[in-house]
């Protein structure tokens, strides 16, 4: 298992991220989880159906009979609760990632092209949660904050390691990028790929991210073509210009 590998497998868990979730063991803890996840999962159904403008304490409240006061003690506004979600979302699309690379680790085209290919099956199968990652959520939240990029870094580590493990050595950034690659990295602590393999890797998630979003939005139903062949042909692109 490289060093990369390692960093995600250490970091992909986010249940216990925030205080509350797991915190104790006793029954008042346990019911606290209970209602804390049952309040993320009708606020999931609120996204799916209206998107994050949709998102409402007091209809969650009225919908799992307790009053907006009382559900205010288990997250104190909607900006805390979507926050969660957000986390939430990132790792169990870390999660997917990193099982993907693992299923096919011997092989480094086959790693690259199974976590690829999750990548895409986590975004169609949850694509309003797919959706709350990628844009900017409602206006004034602030999607940029320190737990929401810090969440996210376990599902780009897994894509480091696996375009680190094809990329030729001695492979040069695009030119000017080298310095910002190398603080961007510095800033999250990234040690053990190059600022080439960090750069290809941005390329390629722009890449692949933009041909999922014109997916779950229908734009290749109504040109008759399958996305499944133009997003595996993209990869094979990208594998070969590593």
């Amino acid at each position: 298992m490289s060093l990369g590998f390692r960093r995600v497998v250490r970091r992909v868990r986010y249940e216990d991220h925030l205080a509350g979730d797991g915190a104790g063991t006793g029954p008042r803890d346990r019911f606290r989880a209970q209602v804390r996840q049952e309040v993320k999962a009708a606020a999931l159904e609120q996204l799916a159906t209206g998107g994050p403008e949709a998102l409402s304490l007091n209809a969650i409240a009225k919908q799992l009979g307790m009053t907006g006061p009382a559900l205010c003690r288990y997250f104190a506004n909607r900006d805390s609760l979507l926050t969660e979600l957000v986390i939430d979302a990132y790792g169990d699309l870390a999660s997917a990632l990193a099982q993907a690379a693992e299923a096919d680790a011997p092989d480094a085209v086959a790693r690259l092209t199974s976590v690829t290919r999750a990548y895409r099956a986590w975004a169609l199968a949850e694509p309003h949660r797919y959706r709350l990652l990628f844009r900017a959520p409602l206006q004034g939240y602030d999607a940029q904050s320190t737990s929401l990029v810090e969440a996210s870094q376990p599902a780009i580590s897994v894509v480091l390691d696996v375009v680190s493990a094809l990329a030729k050595p001695g492979t040069p950034a695009p030119d000017g990028s080298a310095a910002q690659f190398r603080e961007w990295m510095k800033r999250h602590a990234i040690e053990d790929v190059t600022e080439a393999v960090a750069a290809r890797t941005t390329l390629l998630w722009a890449r692949l991210h933009g041909l999922v979003s014109l997916e779950i939005e229908g734009n290749f139903s109504s040109m008759g073509i399958n996305p499944a062949t133009l997003y595996d042909a993209d990869v094979k692109d990208f594998v070969r210009s590593l």
